[in-house]
Parts: C-alpha cells; sequence; structure tokens
C-alpha cells in the first residue's frame, strides 16, 4: 500500500530518491504515511509526549538506515516495524510494573490514569469514550511489551494478523498467540465495561475502542 496519486513516485522510489540525497524525498514519505505512524506509537506508548519522542527516534532512524532498505517487504511494512521497536524501546525504559492478582476481581491493583487521550481517529466524543479509553490506556501497562504491540495493531488498529506479523518480524501464529494472552491478561481489568473482547479483526477492544487506522502496512 503506497497511498500514491496518478504519476506520484511510490514509496520505494521516494525512498531510493533520498538514499541518493533528494533533500524533500523522505520528508515526502513522512507525510505520507505520518497519521498511520502516529496511531502506532500512541497506542503502544499511550502518552503523547512518548510516543512523539519514540516517533521522532523512528524517523531518525529510517531517514539513516534507508540505504539498507532491500525491499524484502514494503516500505510501509519497514517503517511501522521500526515505530513499533522504537515505541517499545520507550515502554523498556520506562519503570515495569509487578503485578500480583489472586484471582478475586476485588483484589485487583487499580491501574493509574494515563494521559494518552488523542488518537490519529480524532477526539472522543462524550465523557464514556474519554473513560474508556482512559481505562484501556491504563489497563495496556500490564502487558508484556510484545503482547501489547500485538493487541494494539490487531484489536485497536485493526490490522490483519498477517500484517502484524509482518510488522512485527515474527509468525502469524505469535501474533495470534500473543493477542489471546494479551486479551486474557487484560479482562480483569476491563471487565467492566460493556462490550467483550475482540475475537476477531475490526471489533473493539472495548466501548469507543475502535479500529483509528485500518490498513495494511
Amino acid at each position: 500500500m503506497s497511498g500514491t496519486g496518478p504519476g506520484e513516485p511510490s514509496d520505494a522510489e521516494l525512498l531510493r530518491s533520498h538514499a541518493k540525497g533528494d533533500a524533500d524525498a523522505f520528508g515526502r514519505l513522512f507525510l505520507r504515511h505520518k497519521n498511520r505512524l502516529w496511531a502506532v506509537a500512541l497506542r503502544i506508548v499511550c502518552d503523547p509526549e512518548d510516543a512523539a519522542d519514540a516517533l521522532q527516534d523512528a524517523m531518525i532512524s529510517a531517514f539513516r538506515r534507508a540505504a539498507d532498505f532491500r525491499g524484502d517487504s514494503a516500505v510501509t511494512t519497514w517503517l511501522h516495524r521500526i515505530v513499533v521497536n522504537a515505541s517499545l524501546d520507550t515502554l523498556r525504559r520506562k519503570p515495569s510494573k509487578s503485578v500480583a492478582w489472586s484471582g478475586d476481581p476485588d483484589e485487583l491493583p487499580l491501574p493509574d490514569p494515563r494521559r494518552g487521550l488523542g488518537g490519529a481517529g480524532g477526539v472522543a466524543s462524550g465523557a464514556d469514550k474519554v473513560d474508556t479509553r482512559l481505562d484501556v490506556d491504563a489497563a495496556l501497562g500490564f502487558l508484556t511489551p510484545p503482547q501489547r504491540a500485538a493487541l494494539v495493531l490487531v484489536d485497536m488498529l485493526g490490522y490483519s494478523v498477517a500484517e502484524a506479523a509482518a510488522i512485527l518480524g515474527c509468525s502469524e501464529g505469535t501474533v495470534k498467540s500473543r493477542c489471546a494472552r494479551g486479551r486474557r491478561r487484560l479482562l480483569p481489568y476491563l471487565s467492566h465495561l460493556r462490550t467483550n473482547f475482540p475475537a476477531k479483526r475490526n471489533q473493539p477492544v472495548a466501548d469507543g475502542v475502535s479500529s483509528e487506522q485500518g490498513g495494511g502496512a
């Protein structure tokens, strides 16, 4: 998926032009895909400031590594992979949480609300959507980074399992396993929300949290 119109250069052509010294090519490539890349960073990190830092680090890395791109995947897949890795690195630099739970819902630790309210899909309408986004963002903090990345791509942003596997550099079975484990781990924290966890692509994790930037990579 290149997102180009008639007469426009493809993603691969822009990347090659950048590698050859075209001063404008990389900027055009980034502008073409920035909304999806921002959505991925924001939903994984759940903090606008950290997401902006992760996206900036990712684009600096892509800018410098353009000559190493061999065309084994789509340019968008390559860009998404760099953004996901930068976002996960941001998470790993944060203090980790150790959560112990006996199985009794009344004994669940209360997640701290997170600040990430926005997203590429626009401003949530109504207090219920805002509260739901806070709950989901906070609960995501209890997943391992690999589970979090898979769940965000498939359940929150609407990428197919195959697309997520290409982005994450793992098998489709691994993506399915990470999503299933992530859903099971999140369910106790979000059981007060009305909608069940998704069993297939493009179903929202919870009310008010739907696919924000669907599409392939």
